[in-house]
Parts: C-alpha cells; structure tokens; sequence
C-alpha cells in the first residue's frame, strides 16, 4: 500500500502517487491516528457498533492531521499551501475522484453511510485558515465563528454519524463544540501562549485589566485568575445551555457526544479547582482510567452539568 510521509515543509506527499488504498488500509491509517493523539474524544468511542466506530475514527483522524498542518507548519505559506492541497484532496471525496490522502481515502467510504456534508467538513478546513490568518480574536462573537468552524461543525458532523430524529439536535451538537472547545482554550491559554496565540477575546482581557503580554509572559496575577474564572463559569452555563437544547428523544442516540462533554467538563472543574491560573503554567488532564468511569456513568446515567 501506499505510505503517507510529512515532508520537511509539512507538506503530506505518497511515496507512491494516487495508489488506491483499501477501504480497511485506509481506515486502519485513521485508528493508528487516532491513538497517537490519547485524546478524550476517543474515550466514548468504544461503546459504538463497528461501523459508527470507524466513521468516528476516521472523523478524528481527518480533524487531527488538519490542526497538524497548522501546528507544526512553522512557515505559514508553506501551511497555507498545504491547506488549499486539503481543500483540493476533500472535494475528490464528494466528485467521484480517488482522493490522495489515506484519511480522504476512508471519508470516501463513509460520507454517503452518514450524510455528511462537503461544507461541513471544508468549515473545518475554513477554521484552521482562521488560526493562520490571526491570533487575537476581538470579541465572543468573534471568537464563536472560530470555534463554530473547528467544534461546532464537527459536533454536528458527530450528531450525523451518532444519528438523530428532531433537527434540533444540530443546534444541541454545534452549541455542545463551542463547550468542548472553550475548554480546550481554557485548558491550553499558556501553551497557545508560548506560540503567540491568545484566544481570550481582546475586550475581555481589557475588562479585567490583563494585558496581552502578561499573558505572553506566563505571569499569573489576580487579575488574570478573575478572567479565567469568567471563562470558566461562562463554559459551564454553555454545557447546561447544550443539553437543555438536546431533544428527548434523540439522548439516548447521541450518548457518546454527552460523554465527551462529560469527561470535558470534568476536565474544566479540576482546572478549576486547581486554580485556574496554573493553565499558564502546565495542562491540567483527566487520567485514563477516570475517563473511563465518567464514560461508564454517563452511558448508564446521562451528562447533567
């Protein structure tokens, strides 16, 4: 089969041009993806039959090599470059074209099974421009677009793959990303930091007095602990906003995106309770073996923030 490799510009070149890899070949490139990351988001996965299993996987996979492009891309043309090969590789997908990629490879075994849809996916390729195009946002409002593009559409892309009977369970899906996504920005502020990224919104910052470059310079003053207690309470009540939005008769469906936010949540509380202000100093994580007792829980018991 053809082998991906990541050039030294970031760029993802087959050793063998446009080899057709088989289905399996192709989604095994995925799971092998998928486990390097040790991400909660795989915590939930293991209670789905074979095929919901695959298409999250391969799901993951595809939203994994794309924020690689623009975390380990250090020339943002190079980066840029290999964003627009995405764009071109993902359309394959949807025109009846082989595309190049293993990861585009297996989307094209997925898409029709699920109905998920080319602008869904090319948002989330649109929210990884956005992290090459700025790194201050100036508002919420802002700030939501960005986490609309990189959580809110795969959330609804997972509601997809889970299946739903109400439509209102997109709305449930896109509102639970920007929870699950203000907590990966509550969680990383310093590390985003020390690649000149800040997330918080330019006028919060402003409104408890945190200069950006307090931020930059890693120093945890009682201000900057006020702002990211504000984060932090305005991440649960989008948690609580997620789930009152959750059609009844669509919970039991989407059980695995409840245990997502679960674990998420639980992670934004011991953030919390170990001080908010050390995220800029190290990241706070949820051992393996708690992951999986929250996963249990709320499979057996829901997600109630």
């Amino acid at each position: 089969p053809a082998k991906f490799v990541a050039a030294a510009d970031c760029r993802y070149n087959p050793v063998h041009p446009f080899t057709r890899l088989s289905v399996m070949q192709a989604i095994d490139y995925c799971r092998q993806k998928a486990a390097e990351s040790g991400s909660s988001f795989l915590a939930g996965f293991r209670f789905l039959p074979e095929r919901q299993n695959q298409a999250m996987t391969v799901l993951y996979a595809f939203c994994r090599e794309l924020d690689d492009v623009v975390d380990d891309c250090s020339d943002a043309q190079v980066a840029q470059t290999t964003l627009n090969w995405w764009r071109v590789d993902l359309a394959k997908v949807f025109n009846g074209e082989m595309p190049e990629h293993p990861v585009n490879q297996a989307l094209r075994a997925i898409v029709a099974d699920f109905s998920l849809p080319h602008d869904e996916l090319a948002a989330i390729i649109d929210g990884m421009q956005m992290d090459l195009e700025q790194a201050r946002y100036s508002d919420f409002e802002n700030l939501k677009l960005y986490c609309h593009r990189v959580a809110g559409v795969v959330g609804r892309l997972i509601a997809r793959i889970l299946g739903f009977s109400n439509p209102k369970t997109l709305d449930y899906a896109d509102k639970m990303g920007l929870a699950l996504q203000l907590t990966n920005i509550i969680r990383d502020v310093g590390e985003d930091a020390r690649r000149g990224r800040i997330y918080l919104p330019v006028d919060e910052l402003q409104r408890f007095s945190v200069p950006a470059q307090t931020v930059i310079a890693g120093k945890a003053t009682p201000e900057f602990a006020a702002l990211m207690a504000f984060q932090i309470e305005r991440a649960k009540q989008i948690y609580r906003e997620a789930v009152a939005v959750l059609p009844p008769e669509d919970k039991r469906s989407q059980r695995v995106g409840l245990i997502m936010g679960s674990i998420y949540y639980a992670l934004l509380k011991e953030i919390e309770r170990d001080g908010a202000q050390n995220v800029l100093s190290y990241k706070v994580a949820i051992p393996g073996p708690r992951k999986k007792r929250i996963a249990l829980k709320t499979w057996l018991f829901g997600f109630k923030p």
